[in-house]
């Protein structure tokens, strides 16, 4: 099978990296055409600081020569995954496409494989997700992710392929409960930050972890996902790890937004389009969700932290 990633960011390169080294050839595509050059010829991603890219791995500013692959990873963001696929729609069909972002477009309202499976139905659509840093699997250290794919027969496939000595798959069929729990945590992260950068505590983060949780399984149950999909590796251990740490950029942003300082415009943050898109998905479905709500308002501007907290701490008293 060859594999190919589109995306050279960080957590892209790291797949690659990971892959490469358990002795598949990899394609990388990167966006910026002078920085695949630069990888391609150096054999360094400068945000994988002291990771050398293995020689069979090669870097392109082009497209095309990942097109001859029949598997592709699609480390790019969320929100720019579906002009991507309509964009290359003829191309990609009949290929597995494995989803690696995490996050709900604002405009379809679906989760990356959902996505997928609408702007290019003849292909295999699948998702990897679950508590990673793209350093620590750069660098080797063993990782757990789930691997969903609908049809169980092409998620064995994928499954064997993508595992390496390093990185264990565990195979679900539940692709929008493992989209919902790699989206949904980042909304989290990004409220557990705000918690730590206003001085609230690391009881209020606890606090916030707990009762987030339940929100995530409220969205996804409605949504049609499985019941158990959210207690495995794409829900409760990567809320965990993404809540917990300062690798996270979710959570970095919050801190920033708890302390009041500005945040990097050029890095991504999967979890602000997402608490916007999860707000109105919430609205239309009846369903409580304070904390997500709490989060789009203040990344909209719309409230301020202290204003925020007291909005979840006067709320009626009930059982837990």
């Amino acid at each position: 099978m060859k594999i190919g990633v589109i995306g050279g960011g960080a957590f892209g390169t790291a797949l690659g990296v990971a892959l490469a080294l358990d002795g598949h050839d990899i394609w990388l595509w990167a966006r910026n055409a002078d920085a695949a050059q630069r990888m391609e010829s150096e054999r360094v991603n400068p945000k994988l600081p002291g990771v050398t890219l293995p020689k069979n791995m090669s870097i392109y500013g082009v497209l095309e020569p990942l097109f001859a692959c029949d598997t592709l990873l699609l480390a790019i963001p969320a929100q720019t995954l579906p002009a991507f696929l309509q964009t290359h729609a003829a191309q990609l069909g009949g290929k597995y496409l494995v989803a690696c972002c995490k996050g709900i477009d604002l405009t379809r309202m679906t989760g990356p494989a959902s996505t997928i499976r609408d702007l290019v139905p003849d292909a295999v659509p699948a998702m990897l997700t679950g508590p990673s840093f793209a350093a620590d699997i750069a660098r080797g250290l063993p990782t757990a992710l789930t691997l969903a794919c609908a049809d169980d027969a092409h998620g064995e496939i994928l499954q064997t392929a993508l595992s390496t000595t390093s990185i264990r798959l565990y195979r679900t069929n539940d692709t929008v409960g493992a989209e919902l729990g790699g989206a949904l945590k980042n909304v989290m992260a990004i409220a557990s930050g705000i918690a730590i950068g206003a001085n609230y505590g690391e009881s209020a983060r606890a606090a916030l972890i707990t009762r987030g949780y339940p929100e995530m399984q409220r969205l996804a149950h409605v949504l049609g996902a499985q019941p158990d999909t959210l207690a495995g590796l794409c829900g409760f251990g990567d809320l965990v790890l993404t809540c917990t740490s300062d690798q996270s950029r979710n959570y970095r942003y919050g801190l920033a937004l708890g302390r009041g300082e500005a945040f990097d415009p050029t890095t991504t943050v999967e979890g602000v389009a997402t608490a916007r898109a999860v707000r109105q998905l919430a609205k239309d479905r009846g369903i409580d969700m304070p904390i997500c709500n709490v989060v789009a308002d203040l990344t909209d501007g719309k409230t301020d932290v202290p204003a925020a907290l007291n909005a979840l701490l006067s709320r009626p008293l009930k059982e837990e």
